[in-house]
This record gives structure tokens, sequence and C-alpha cells, in this order.
């Protein structure tokens, strides 16, 4: 892509003050248009050092209306954003649908870095997926990206950082890993070329800007955002959304599920606290090898989701977790993309998380009461999984569990929280009404455990009809993730040759 960039390339300061007069009306325009049509907008802007990002990002946001973008810089992840997965820190500064989003420097910021790891092609091509994948599920969902390189070449940038280096108030900005990289200028264009072939598609092009005469870039920039914007607003028009087919499901995953699965309560009060101190000792362990710990729970309305929580936590030191309740999306979560709120919520390195229902409410609740479109759900198993993949390939534990109970035993419980006066709070209209459309979730559950227990982040279905043996059951299951972890961990630095 860069050996076809005309370097020479120019525009006469006349005409680009004519073109800018012109797009300036119109880009104020879309952006009104965009808002109204709730459609979400990244410009990602990369390019060489000294290459004038910052000029051209002024000479774009110059026609907006400010209250309506927020421009976000990226360079190297702080400790505390080590501590997450790579896209964590980008998904808290994904914009709002109608709102739009200026990044300097960006996820790519994983290739371009001076870390020698990442120019093993290995870890590269894992990258790029990551990269993929991310743009991918933001695009699907209705976001525009566009994505400019900046280019000049080797002898320009030099001239450029002697120039700064003359000016005792820009000589800051050029230092000696600048020069490094100057030098390595070849090494470094061969990998921004593979970069841009890997990552440059119809849903999120990369646009390489000719950047040796700053009017030039800004003028094909301008023109290159008001014609994506155009575009975007034509299509949201049409509101055509190609169809997802899915796999046939197979067996049915709950048939086989053995609801007479009980404890006697001697054993039970025998087992509680013996996993109840396992889990925090682990949880101590937990800490130091900064693995991050999440577990979702998902299960049927009286299937007892917050007395399991409770026990599985009661033992813990309650500086090392955090539980999050989910219901439906509110405020700011309804203007972005279904999976931003989870994002936000992901335990850091050394802590655990605990989601009273998850992500997984795009293919159950949003599912069967129609909150979301038969493409939106369908698409989600594939988001969900991959996403799911991101973050076990980071060294995550997730523990997925859904419990089961039958039908008969979900009444009982309903007439039984109606006679007790301390248990009323807990039955609603919405649980009565919920029970009325049992085969249809029973389905969509159906769907979902086929669909999503993958290797990296199984299902485990438990039996929920007699609550002490669901208990120990899930307490069972989450010391096991996390010894597993902890092992896996030790072997790997055991492995390591020592410094």
């Amino acid at each position: 892509m860069l050996e076809s960039v005309d370097l020479k390339a120019k525009m006469p300061k006349a005409d680009f003050k004519k073109l800018y007069a012109e797009l300036e009306i119109r880009l104020g325009e879309l952006q009104r248009t965009v808002r109204s049509a709730q459609i979400p907008v990244i410009f990602v802007f990369e390019g060489w050092e000294a290459s004038g990002v910052g000029a051209a990002i002024g000479n774009l946001l110059g026609p907006l209306d400010p209250r309506g973008y927020k421009v976000h810089t990226f360079i190297a992840p702080t400790d505390t954003e080590k501590l997450f997965p790579p896209m964590w820190r980008y998904w808290q500064a994904m914009p709002a649908r109608g709102s739009i989003a200026v990044y300097d420097g960006s996820w790519y910021v994983q290739i371009l870095t001076k870390d020698d790891k990442i120019r093993e092609p290995g870890v590269r091509a894992l990258v790029y997926e990551r990269m993929r994948t991310l743009e991918r599920h933001l695009t699907d969902d209705g976001t525009v990206i566009l994505k400019f390189w900046l280019h000049i070449s080797k002898s320009e940038q030099a001239r450029r950082f002697k120039k700064l280096n003359k000016d005792p108030a820009l000589a800051w900005k050029v230092t000696k890993e600048d020069w490094r990289r100057h030098r390595q200028y070849g090494r470094s264009r061969q990998i921004i070329e593979e970069m841009l072939r890997e990552t440059s598609f119809p849903n999120a092009p990369w646009v390489v800007v000719p950047a040796h005469d700053h009017r030039y870039a800004s003028a094909l920039i301008l023109k290159t955002v008001a014609k994506a914007l155009d575009s975007a607003v034509r299509k949201r028009s049409r509101k055509r959304t190609p169809s997802v087919e899915l796999p046939r499901r197979g067996v049915d995953p709950l048939a086989k599920v053995d609801l007479r699965l009980s404890l006697d309560r001697a054993q039970y009060q025998e087992l509680l606290p013996q996993f109840q101190k396992e889990l925090l000792r682990l949880e101590h362990l937990v800490y130091p090898t900064r693995i991050p710990v999440a577990i979702l729970y998902e299960g049927w309305d009286a299937s007892g989701k917050g007395g399991n929580i409770k026990r599985l936590l009661a033992g813990l030191d309650h500086r090392g977790f955090e539980v999050i309740p989910i219901g439906p999306p509110e405020g700011d979560e309804k203007t972005h993309h279904y999976l931003w709120r989870f994002w936000r919520h992901l335990p850091k390195g050394g802590h655990l998380t605990v989601f009273d229902r998850s992500w997984y409410g795009r293919v159950l609740v949003e599912r069967v009461e129609g909150f979301a479109t038969p493409q939106e759900w369908r698409r989600a198993y594939n988001e969900i999984n991959e996403f799911e993949a991101e973050l076990t390939s980071f060294g995550m534990v997730l523990v997925k569990f859904w419990i089961h109970i039958s039908k008969a035993e979900q009444l009982k419980r309903f007439k039984e929280r109606e006679r007790i006066p301390y248990k009323q709070w807990k039955i609603t209209p919405e649980d009565w009404r919920n029970r009325e459309h049992w085969n249809n979730y029973y389905e969509a559950v159906s769907d979902m455990l086929a669909w999503t227990s993958t290797p990296n982040a199984p299902w485990t279905i438990v039996e929920g009809n007699d609550k002490l043996h669901a208990r120990i059951k899930t307490l069972r299951t989450v010391a096991e993730a996390i010894s597993r972890k902890i092992e896996e961990v030790e072997d790997d630095n055991n492995k390591r040759p020592k410094k």
C-alpha cells in the first residue's frame, strides 16, 4: 500500500481554502445527521513520528461541533492497564451512538510498539486477529470506522526532526527513541505494510495519506470523511441487515440433566466450610500471580443464584472481589454496543468478579422478548465466543454456570415466596409473566448452551432443584478452575529460563 503513494502530491493554498470552506458546511451537516441517526463514528489516526497527525486531526475537527466528539490519545499501556486484556482500555473510550471518537494512537499501538516480542510473526498474527475481531464487532453493530496512516519518507522525517530540534520550544518532541526508530525505518516500514494489508477491509479500511504537504493530507482526509459519513447515512436509511445462519443444535444439553441429585444437610455443613476455606486460600494465591477471575451466573427465575453467590463469596476477603448485578441496560449502556458495559466491569489481574446475569442476556431475554432483532441475537453467539476467547487467551479464569431447575420446582418456589413475608420482595409480576414463556426460554437456553460452550469457556450446568447440592457444586467447580490456572502459571514460570 505504501509503495503506490505519491509523496510529491501537493495542493495550492487557494485550492485548499476553497475546498475547506465547502466541506466545513457539509461536515457540520453530516455530524448533525449522524447524531440524529444514532450512528457511532471512530476515526483512527496513526503515522510516522513527525508526520503531522496533530495538525490533521485539528483540520478535521475544525468544522465540527466540539460537543459531539472526543479525542483520545493512546500510548504504551500503564501498569494498571496491563492488568486487563489488551482491548479493555479501548472499549472504555468507545463512542456512544451519534457521537464521534478520534483516536490519536489506537489498538494499533500494539503493532507499532518498540517491544521486540511483537516482531515475531506468530505473535503479530494473533494481534491482527484480535484487531479484526474488535472492528467487526463494532461495524456489525453500525459503527463507522475510518483509519488513516500518515505517510512520509525517511528523508522527510529526518528533515522534520532536525527542524524541531532547532526550536528550543519544540526540541522535546524528538527523543533518542525517535531517532533510534528512524534508523530502523526500513524494518518498521515492512511491519507497517503488513499491518495495513492484514487489517484493511471494507468495513474498516485504511486510507494511506501522503503527508509531505499538510494541505493535501488534510484535504484528502476531509473528503474521505465526508464521503464515508454520507455513505453511512444512506446505508442506515435503507436498513438492510444481512441474515445470519446458525448451525443445527443436535442433542438438547438440558435433556440429560438429572435434577434428582441432592445432598443431605450433614454433608453440606461439612463440605461448605472446607470449600470456603479453600477458596480463600486460592484468592490469596490469585493476587500475587495476577490471575483475573470472572464467574457468571445464569439460571431460571428462583433457581437460587443469589443464595449460591452468597455462599461462594462468604469466606473471601471482600477487598478482592466485586459482584456486578446485571439488569436491563440503562443510561449510557443503551447507547453503546451491548458488550461495552461488560468490558467496563471485567476484573483486573489478581481480582475476582461475579456477574449475576451477564452478556448472555443478548441470546436469552433479548431474544425471547424481542429486544434484539433476530440478526442481532443470532450474530451474538459468535461475538460472545470471540469475546470469551480473548478473555481466556489473556489468562482469565472464566467460569460459567447455568442453574437448572424444573418447571414444577420453580412454581413451588414462587408460591413459597408469596407465602413467606420476608421472601415476598423476591417475587414480582414480571417473574410470573416470564414463566408463561418457559418453553421459549427453554429453547433459547438450549441454543445458548450448545453454541457457546467451548473448550476455553465451557458451561457448567448445575442441578438446582436441591439448593445444597447446587451450592457445593459451584464452589467445587470454581476452586478446581482456579487451581488449574495457578498450576498452569506456575508450570510456565518454572519453564522460563532464569535470568
